[in-house]
Order: C-alpha cells, then sequence, then structure tokens
C-alpha cells in the first residue's frame, strides 16, 4: 500500500515534462526502449465501470504512461492481467494498494486527474503535482506484483544494499534496518518488500537515483536488465571532516581512483576491559593529488583516510556498562589518520598494524560506496559482545564487497577478524615479518611507550624516582609527581616535560569522557553548575553534527549521498555551525572545570601546572648551561 502522507520526492520537483510523459528505460542490450505495445507479458486492464468518458481517457493515459516507463524484463516476467480500478474503500491518505489480482486506486484523487481542477496536492509540507504521485504509485504497486512473483525481497545482496544486515556468528539478519538516515521515503525501512516497491518508484522515475544510491541503482538494472536516464554524477563520494582545524573543508571528496589500497587497520589491546582485543578499523590508502596510483601513495600518509566506527569523534575509550547496554550510537566516521596515529600511539600508548587487503578494483569502489552509504545514512547501536568495532568493520566488509560475504569472517574481536582475513587470503599480513621495513613503509606504527619509558628511565636513573615503569609514573597523583620536578637537572628535566605533556593529554582525554559521561547521565545535577552545564549540553548538541552527517541536512530536500545542490549547503551551514561551536566552547572553557568531579579537576589542574612547572625549570636550567634561550 502507498500512502499520500508519507511521500518524499524532493528530488523529483521540477521535472515537468519528463514525469508527465513516459520516456521509457535504456536497457543493457539495447540503447532504445522497447514500446509499450511491444509487451508480451504484462497487461493493465482498466475497469471502467461508472466511469465518464473523461475519467476513462485520463485514467487509461496514466496506466499507458506506467507502461511505458516499465523494462521489457519487468513486463515479461509479471507476464500477467492486472485489473485497475478506481476504489472508495480506501483509506483517505492512501493512494493504492496491490491486492491478489487488482490494482486499486483511491476514488477520491479521479476527479482531479481527469479535469486538472486541482494540480497539486500539499504532502509533508510541501506542493507536488498529484499525478506524478499517481504514476508513482501504479509503479509502486506493480513493483508489489513482481516481488510476489519473482520474490526480489528475499534476495540475499538486495537485503545487504537495503540494510537488513547478517548477524555475526548467526545464519540470520537483524531485524530493523537501522540506515534510517537521509531516506526517500520511511515507508521502505518497514520491510523489504516495501523497500522494492519504494525503491523501485525511484528507480524508474528520479533521474538523481543513479548518484544517490548508486549500488541499488545498478543492483535493480542488472535485476531488470535496464538502465533509465541518469543525471550526470560526481566523481567521488562526499564526507564530513570532523577535524577542528578551521582551515579545513567541512565537506571532502573520495574518489574512488585515488585509492590504491584499503587495509585493515588494527590497534593494538591493553589492560582496559573495552580495548583488551584491540580496535579494528580500515585505512584508505589515498594517494596525493597528481601522483599516479601505485606502491609510493603509501609513503602519501597526509592524505590518508581511516573508516572508524565509534560513538563520538575522539573516542577510543568506551564506558563498559554502556557498552554492554548500548547506550552509546555506533557511527562510521572518515577520519585524518594522522590524528588517529596520534590517538592510539601517544595518548592511549597502544601500536597499530596495518594490514593490506586483497581487493580487485571494482571491490575497492563497491567498498567505498558502502561506507559513503554508511557515513550518511546508518545510525547503529554499540554493543561491547555483539556489535562493537570487528562487528561493524565485518559487517561493511560483508556488504561492500559480495565477494567476502561466504568468507567467514564473522568475528566479535578485532584480533580474531584480522586472523580470519589472514586465514582467507584476503589480508597479506607478512608486511610485518620486518619490523624495521614495516615501520618504514607504515605498515606498523609503534606506540611511544618505548620512547616514554625510555625518557622514564632517563629521569628514574638521575633522580632515583620510585615508580617501575613509565605506566605508574603517568597514573601518580601530580601533587605525587610535583615532588621530584625541583631537584630534576637538564637531561632530566627534558625528559620530564615529555613525560608531564603526556600525562597532561591523557588527563584531558579522561576529562572529556567525564563531561560526556554527564551529558549521557545529566539528571540530578548540582544547581551551582547549572548554567556551565547548559552550556555543555548545547556544545555538545551542536556538535552532533560531527557525529551524525545527516544532521546539517535535515529539513532540506534530497536522500541518499549528497548532491551539488546539498553539498553548497553543507558547506555553507558546517562552517556556520563549526563557528558557534568555537564561540561556545570560548565560552565554556572558563566554566567547565565547574562541571569536573573534584578529584577530576584536581588532577586536571595539577598536570597542567606540572607541565609549566618543569618547562619553566628547563628554560632556567638550558640558560644557565649556556644554551639557546627556550620560547
Amino acid at each position: 500500500m502507498i500512502s499520500a502522507r508519507r511521500r518524499a520526492w524532493a528530488g523529483w520537483l521540477g521535472l515537468g515534462a519528463l514525469l508527465l510523459f513516459g520516456t521509457g528505460c535504456a536497457s543493457l542490450r539495447s540503447p532504445a526502449p522497447a514500446p509499450a505495445s511491444a509487451s508480451a507479458g504484462l497487461q493493465l486492464r482498466l475497469d471502467a465501470e461508472g466511469l465518464t468518458p473523461a475519467q476513462v481517457d485520463a485514467s487509461q493515459r496514466l496506466l499507458d504512461d506506467a507502461q511505458a516507463r516499465l523494462p521489457p524484463r519487468f513486463k515479461a516476467e509479471l507476464d500477467r492481467n492486472i485489473r485497475v480500478r478506481w476504489s472508495e474503500a480506501l483509506p483517505h491518505a492512501s493512494y493504492g494498494r496491490a491486492r491478489r489480482d487488482d490494482l486499486l486506486l483511491n476514488k477520491r484523487l479521479l476527479p482531479a486527474l481527469a479535469d486538472g481542477s486541482a494540480t497539486t496536492v500539499r504532502s509533508e509540507g510541501a506542493h507536488r503535482s498529484q499525478r506524478p504521485e499517481l504514476l508513482a504509485t501504479v509503479l509502486h504497486e506493480l513493483g508489489h506484483f513482481l516481488d510476489r512473483r519473482q520474490r526480489l525481497s528475499d534476495d540475499p545482496r538486495l537485503l545487504d544494499l537495503a540494510g537488513w544486515q547478517v548477524k555475526v556468528k548467526r545464519r540470520a539478519r537483524l531485524a530493523d534496518n537501522r540506515f534510517v538516515d537521509r531516506s526517500p521515503d520511511p515507508y521502505e525501512l518497514t520491510d523489504p518488500e516495501e523497500f522494492v516497491a519504494v525503491n523501485l518508484e525511484y528507480f524508474l522515475l528520479d533521474p538523481a537515483y543513479a548518484c544517490r544510491r548508486p549500488a541499488l541503482y545498478r543492483w535493480f538494472g542488472t535485476r531488470l536488465d535496464a538502465l533509465p536516464p541518469h543525471d550526470d554524477c560526481a566523481r567521488g563520494y562526499p564526507f564530513l571532516d570532523p577535524s577542528d582545524d578551521p582551515g579545513a573543508p567541512v565537506v571532502g571528496m573520495l574518489d574512488p581512483d585515488r585509492v590504491y589500497q584499503v587495509d585493515y587497520l588494527l590497534a593494538e589491546g591493553n589492560d582496559r576491559l573495552m580495548s583488551r582485543w584491540g580496535h579494528g578499523m580500515l585505512r584508505l590508502v589515498v594517494c596525493a593529488p597528481g601522483r599516479p596510483r601505485g606502491p609510493d601513495c603509501r609513503l602519501d600518509l597526509q592524505h590518508h583516510l581511516v573508516l572508524s566506527f565509534r560513538a563520538f569523534v575522539d573516542d577510543v575509550q568506551l564506558s563498559s556498562w554502556r557498552g554492554l547496554t548500548g547506550s552509546y550510537p555506533s557511527r562510521l566516521f572518515v577520519l585524518p589518520l594522522s590524528q588517529v596515529v596520534e590517538e592510539y600511539t601517544k595518548d592511549q600508548l597502544r601500536g597499530l598494524r596495518s594490514v593490506p587487503l586483497r581487493l580487485r578494483r571494482d571491490e575497492v569502489a563497491g567498498l567505498l560506496a558502502r561506507a559513503a552509504k554508511l557515513h550518511w545514512s546508518y545510525d547503529g547501536r554499540y554493543y561491547f559482545l555483539t556489535n562493537n568495532c570487528a562487528v561493524e568493520t565485518f559487517k561493511l566488509l560483508h556488504d561492500g564487497v559480495p565477494r567476502l560475504a561466504g568468507a567467514g569472517l564473522d568475528s566479535i574481536t578485532p584480533t580474531g577478524l584480522m586472523e580470519q582475513l589472514r586465514e582467507q587470503g584476503i589480508a597479506d599480513t607478512s608486511v610485518l615479518d620486518d619490523r624495521d621495513e614495516a615501520l618504514r613503509l607504515g605498515y606498523r606504527f609503534d606506540s611511544l611507550r618505548e620512547r616514554f619509558q625510555a625518557m622514564f628511565e632517563i629521569a628514574r636513573g638521575e633522580l632515583a624516582l620510585p615508580q617501575a615503569s613509565v605506566e605508574d609514573w603517568l597514573e601518580a597523583p601530580p601533587g605525587t609527581r610535583r615532588r621530584w620536578l625541583d631537584d630534576a637537572g637538564l637531561r632530566a628535566s627534558a625528559a620530564l616535560l615529555l613525560l608531564e605533556q603526556a600525562a597532561w593529554r591523557r588527563q584531558l582525554l579522561l576529562a572529556r569522557e567525564d563531561l560526556k559521561r554527564r551529558y549521557l547521565d545529566r539528571d540530578g545535577d548540582d544547581a551551582r553548575f547549572a548554567d556551565a552545564d547548559r552550556r555543555l549540553q548545547e556544545v555538545l548538541r551542536q556538535s552532533g553534527f560531527l557525529s551524525r552527517p545527516a544532521e546539517l541536512l535535515e529539513g532540506q530536500p534530497g536522500y541518499g549521498l549528497p548532491q551539488a545542490a546539498e553539498l553548497q549547503w553543507l558547506a555553507s551551514e558546517g562552517a556556520r555551525r563549526r563557528a558557534e561551536l568555537d564561540h561556545l566552547g570560548e565560552q565554556l572553557t572558563a566554566e567547565v572545570r565547574e562541571l569536573l568531579a573534584p578529584d577530576m579537576r584536581a588532577r586536571l589542574e595539577g598536570a597542567q601546572a606540572n607541565v609549566a612547572m618543569i618547562g619553566e625549570r628547563l628554560r632556567t636550567l638550558n640558560e644557565a648551561d649556556g644554551g639557546f634561550r627556550l620560547p
């Protein structure tokens, strides 16, 4: 059934004659559309009982228009007579319904179709032409007839593309479709049958469908042996850049032709529960502009990107309880490799291993198309055991590269997924065999833990520090560490400055996590902090678009991947929101410390004071030693 109230055909406005008169579908075997009279299968028979001549004429023209748009294979596979009649029994909001042998249309719409007295209807806040709505309704319901016979909605590949994803470790699919953003019509998410019918309308009628949903356009084209005329699509896929660099564009374009390889990127585990088995991501080896695609692109680190499922931009540590209960979102971020390397190697003291995947060029393109759909449409939930980063990455590989759907890659741990990729011959782990070469070529990024430990040993040797390891030193309260700073010589001061800066960054991450937890658990707050807390909530609310890019386009027409007009809107609106966030952040800086727990606040302020103290001592010692004056 199709309802007038649930349509969102923003991409069809202004198409004029394209919607009012059939253009047919270009067959994959022949560029010329088959005339409607050539149909050897499907026949639409109008029930003219009780209709005026004008109503019969208008109805027949509508059916002829619909039939002219159907590919020959569609009509041949359906191969039946379908009676079409105007019914007074349909709900007021319903345009049509497919029954066993009849296609029903709502009779209240017939007078306007026949005499043209009402050329538009108001639906979902916008005026739209009624006849294109009826044309789409006929195609939608015919889609249901075809689906009943050919079971398109049971096709595993269609279910992958549609968003009814496979469950890990099971031969079953998730009941819910979490691709809820940027949908052309929320009715498509009801079930796979409605998904087929809704998307068939757009496939046959919307010239932008090929650009907005490229993978589905190709699936319908292959299944129906026809490709309707379509707009010229932009080269590449848009993505939101979540960096806080004021000079960076809000929206970037990812050109598949510039992606040399895709790596499985594994952040090694640590002793925290949520990080014990590592974090799995995909690294895109993007060539610098102008560089031919090849092995040298692996050295263009500043252009490489990372596809990472997480809750927030800078989240690499999550609450174990919230991870178990699904309180965190799970969304796909496109991040600069440099940011990811710094997060793990410097802030979390975790190494990274980057292993190339053996993918064909068409498979790389398909994977990127799937990633773009996830980036703009997917709003999942994070569950530590059933829908974590490894499961999400597995589903991205499964849905983006059809060959991998049967490869048995369903692991619930990032390390387990890497091992399965190796066993199936998909990941080339031999690049890690020579450690020095792996570091040189960027297959490995070592934790700075060893460097920090070396600095700690320098300070420990001079000052006889009681801690046994750099981790013990960094975990010690700032006041405990401060007692040793005044006695440090030049060499030990230089080492301790590096360590205190690391301690400050770690404490800052913990403070951010504390604030996010306050945002998620915002009840029972102290009234003294109400103003700052409201500002914090506003900052986090305003920054929501960084983790959910579709939020920037709410209220704008369009669906699927943003196109030219939407990209212009994103650039201006994103810049405005980013500037607003900067302003709110400045206002919040002076207040935010009051929102932290007293112990957290004391540690943060103590770490900052230590950095200033050891920095000043290093400058004094350096000048006394005759060295250059430090800034």
